[in-house]
This record gives structure tokens, sequence and C-alpha cells, in this order.
């Protein structure tokens, strides 16, 4: 990707970053991707609605990631060294008084980050996650509860006996995936090679197998009791078919103090795809409230 506007951070630790701006003279958001361990490329569809709008941004893949250096190191998946990276990130990128966007496991990140720098932040955007993983988890399961008896058995089979690359499972897998991470038929390219290019070392190692299985280093993750810290002017997106439950966002939306909640009610995990008019319009409308 070299000269399109793309920007190498070193890091502390030697490793490397990358990013890149698009768009708008202050590009004051800095993007979060979700995994742990996916892309920015995700993001893409903010291309067609940002730009246009006179607001920049920048893209940037965390470390472990498709586009930055993927060390063979599993002490570096913690969330408080993913946090220290994004302090690193604004710092070279010059971003102050910025808006910090998260979605999904980069919504986890932006809230740890506002609890600790948000003296940095003049807004905090939290797409599709809810404050704790034990909540997560409990919706997920709800969701998978609702398919039939006999796949959902056989789903737990599999996984208790760590059979995650049976052809069948990964079959209903994904059709939890088509209800509730992505609804649209098919899947566009972005997502598609978001998920080619997923980091299997940093997922694994953090979340798990897949997102309906959590046995990694963040599963206790909880921040009910600390959000209420959070001072910065909120939006909480999320989508009705989320793997999120809804609710937990809206209570989110009662203890943040400065806080908006969006539901998009034809949206999932990605609802910045499936319910991708809407979507906009509530992050688009924030932001011109924010001066971008």
């Amino acid at each position: 990707m070299a000269g399109d506007g793309s920007r190498i951070i070193t890091l502390s630790s030697g490793h490397h970053v990358w990013t890149r701006r698009v768009g708008g003279a202050g590009a004051g958001i800095l993007l979060l991707h979700g995994g742990p361990g996916c892309t920015h490329e995700c993001f893409e569809c903010f291309e067609a609605h940002l730009p246009a709008a006179g607001i920049g941004f920048h893209y940037y893949d965390q470390l472990g990631s498709y586009y930055s250096d993927q060390p063979e190191d599993s002490s570096l998946w913690t969330l408080e060294r993913f946090r220290e990276e994004v302090e690193e990130v604004r710092t070279a990128l010059g971003l102050d008084d910025f808006i910090l966007y998260g979605q999904s496991w980069g919504g986890m990140l932006a809230i740890e980050y506002a609890l600790k720098y948000q003296a940095h932040l003049r807004g905090l955007v939290i797409s599709n996650m809810t404050a704790s993983i034990p909540a997560y988890v409990r919706h997920i399961n709800e969701l998978r509860e609702r398919m039939a008896p006999a796949v959902v058995a056989m789903m737990k089979r599999c996984e208790a006996e760590g059979r995650f690359d049976d052809p069948e499972y990964q079959r209903q897998l994904m059709e939890l995936y088509r209800r509730h991470i992505c609804r649209l038929d098919p899947w566009p390219d972005a997502m598609v090679r978001t998920f080619a290019h997923m980091a299997a070392p940093v997922y694994n190692a953090m979340q798990g197998n897949n997102e309906f299985v959590v046995t990694g280093t963040f599963a206790e993750w909880d921040r009910w009791e600390h959000i209420r810290r959070i001072r910065v002017p909120t939006l909480l997106l999320v989508g009705r078919h989320d793997t999120m439950r809804v609710a937990d966002i809206e209570e989110m939306g009662r203890r943040i103090p400065q806080a908006k909640v969006a539901v998009l009610e034809n949206g999932s995990h990605c609802a910045m795809w499936d319910d991708e008019a809407a979507y906009f319009a509530h992050l688009l409308a924030y932001l011109r409230e924010r001066g971008n």
C-alpha cells in the first residue's frame, strides 16, 4: 500500500504498525478494529460516507494484524499492552482532542483507553460492544439456544471434544454468523477479506476458537462499575440482531453520563454493513455535534 497515504509507526518495543489517513484536513478520528486480530478492512464502507461529509479518519491495524508486524510472542496479547499501543499511535499521529471509535473488540479497547486517557478525547464511539464479556457470553448462548436442539447439542459436543474444525460444526457456526455477525448475502468483499486476514494467534489467545466460544485472556473482563467514570460525549451503537444484547447497551447508556444509544433495527454485529444507511446517519450526526 505504499504511496496511498499509509504510514508505518514504530512502537517503543521496536515493532511496527500500519496506519493510513483518509480524507479531511483534520482527520481527528482513530478507528479501532475488532477481532482481536481483524483488520481495518471491515471499515472500508466508511470511505463512502465520512470523506464526502468533510470528515477524515485514520485506519490503524493493531500489532499482530495482517498489515502490521506479526511477532510470535504470546505475551504481547494483553488488553493492557494494546491500550498502551493505542496511546503510542495517538502520540505518533499527533492526535489530541480527538474522537476514538472502537468496534467490537475495538470497543472494549476504546473503553479501556478512555478510562485511563480520556483527557485526550473529544468524543468516544463504542460500536457493537457491551461493557462485560460475561454478559456477552450469556447473550450469545441464548442466541444459539434458539437453534434446533439437535444442532445445539452437536455444537456443544464438538466444543467439549475440541472438534472445532468438524464440517457440520463449521456449517452451523456460519449460520449463526449469517444471523448475528453480518446479515448480508453474500458478504461484502471487505468482510470476506477481514475474516480471511484474521490473525489467529491473537484471536485465539484473547477470545478463543470463535465468536461463540470465549476461553481467552479477556474472558472475565467486566467494566460495568467503571464506565461511570467516562465523562466524554459517547455514542453507543448496537444492532437489533447483534451478538451484544441491546438491553446491555442501553444500560451502558444510562451509566455513562454523556451517552446516547442508537439501535440499528436491521443490523447485526457488523451493522455498518447490514444497516448501513441508519448506522451512518447516527454516526455522522454525532460527529457533526462534536465539530467534525
